[in-house]
């Protein structure tokens, strides 16, 4: 009698405690780390132009065309590379993709001449497109929605650290070892990185680790594909369909007006720092990499946030939304570096705007919680048309006025433009139904 328990489930409790799992954290990682690759791949060839040049004779007209190159495939790659995608999955299409664009990379160190370099821009910029919609489905799959927002701001600030991190030891071995070393060196690097995510990436419904309570919180938050997903087969009639469907037209347009902004930072802004703002090399390099650290705190703070306010409010209209309209607000500032004199305060406005761009990339969030299964490349398609106009824009006028002062302005307007997308065509934050 004396060992009979009032309270048999207290005394049980310790049985039944079970430690959740984390592997989505682990599966996030191979995401930060392959997006980290993915820009350094796009990026390597503006450190490694001057000798590059040199050697081949190259001159700055054509290199321009060669910058342009990763683009134009880049941006026409989308929609097959969503077919692809759709159709063999995230494991095959992230391993064959970076094992691709990684493999283009090294050419580039075998380079003889223009067109073996043309060819190798094309082929970096075919391979690299299933890269952000595997990151976008991935992030669907392995995380709840209120978490999402987050994990997206954590693999893409691999695409400003990346560059702002690793280039001293990128310069350090294009001058010790050549420019072709330098090529060879950040490819491998991504073939070895390939065999890693191949050996490391599951599906959720497939991995042993994944524990029981972690797959019922991201159950439960409307993640974890299972293998009998049902993805819209692709057909030009559903592509019309998409377009006919305001989110699309309003996704698509705020994705151009963010990647607007990125591009000037990624091709035009040493140069505008150099030749409007008179500045030695040395302090161009020094105002470059501060921008960058900047836009990486504001991707992470917009995933914060939007999460912080998805679950405080339960609205991904203003999770979702308030974020990004903030940001491109914020980014179209850098339409006042016109009329500044000093050059702490351009760093300053710089900064601050690319910042806001940073906040923007909360934008694939978005799309991950509007697009249907299947045609993920199309949103990619439409925001990377960014990265061929932009140079050129730019480009034009510059060549036609002598400076940058309606560049600035281009960036800046377009930002707005995104600001309207978002608040007036957009619409609600919500899956979009398409029929078959």
């Amino acid at each position: 009698m004396s060992s009979y328990s009032p309270n048999p489930t207290a005394a049980a409790q310790p049985a039944v405690t079970v430690r959740r799992s984390r592997r989505r954290i682990g599966i996030l990682a191979l995401l930060a780390i392959g997006t980290m690759i993915n820009y350094l791949d796009r990026t390597v060839l503006g450190i490694a132009a001057p000798k590059l040049t040199a050697e081949l004779g190259i001159d700055p007209a054509i290199m321009g065309i060669l910058f342009s190159a990763f683009a134009w495939t880049y941006a026409l790659a989308q929609i097959p590379g969503g077919l692809f995608l759709d159709r063999f999955g995230n494991k095959v299409t992230y391993f064959l993709s970076l094992t691709l664009w990684s493999l283009f990379t090294l050419f580039h160190g075998m380079a003889v001449g223009l067109k073996t370099l043309l060819l190798c821009r094309f082929g970096l910029g075919i391979s690299e497109a299933p890269c952000f919609p595997v990151n976008s489905r991935v992030v669907s799959a392995w995380f709840p929605q209120q978490e999402r927002a987050k994990a997206t701001a954590v693999y893409t600030v691999g695409e400003y650290l990346g560059l702002a991190c690793f280039a001293p030891l990128l310069f350090w071995i294009m001058d010790g070892f050549g420019w072709r070393v330098l090529f060879v060196s950040v490819g491998a690097v991504g073939i070895l990185f390939a065999l890693v995510w191949w050996r490391c990436y599951r599906e959720p419904h497939e991995d042993p680790r994944l524990s029981q309570q972690e797959r019922e919180h991201i159950e439960n938050g409307g993640g974890l594909s299972a293998p009998t997903d049902q993805h819209v087969a692709f057909s030009w009639p559903l592509v019309r369909q998409l377009l006919s469907k305001r989110q699309i037209i309003g996704a698509s347009i705020g994705q151009f007006a963010g990647n607007t902004v990125l591009v000037f930072f990624l091709t035009w802004f040493p140069t505008w720092l150099a030749t409007e703002r008179h500045m030695p090399w040395l302090k161009v390099g020094f105002f470059s990499i501060l921008p960058f650290v900047a836009a990486a705190g504001g991707v992470m703070f917009g995933g914060w946030l939007s999460d912080k306010l998805l679950k405080a409010t339960g609205s991904a209209n203003l999770g979702r939304k308030l974020p990004i309209v903030a940001g491109l607000l914020m980014a179209s500032c850098i339409i006042t570096a016109n009329w500044l004199e000093s050059d702490l305060a351009v760093l300053l406005v710089m900064s601050f705007a690319f910042f806001g761009q940073g906040m923007v990339g909360l934008g694939w969030t978005l799309i991950s919680d509007i697009a249907p299964k299947g045609l993920g490349g199309l949103f990619n398609f439409c925001a990377n048309l960014a990265g061929i106009l932009t140079p050129l824009v730019i480009g034009f006028i510059v060549a036609g006025f002598g400076n940058f002062f309606y560049a600035l302005i281009y960036i800046g307007g377009a930002a707005l433009l995104g600001v309207v997308a978002y608040l007036f065509i957009l619409g609600d934050v919500k899956r979009i139904e398409l029929s078959q």
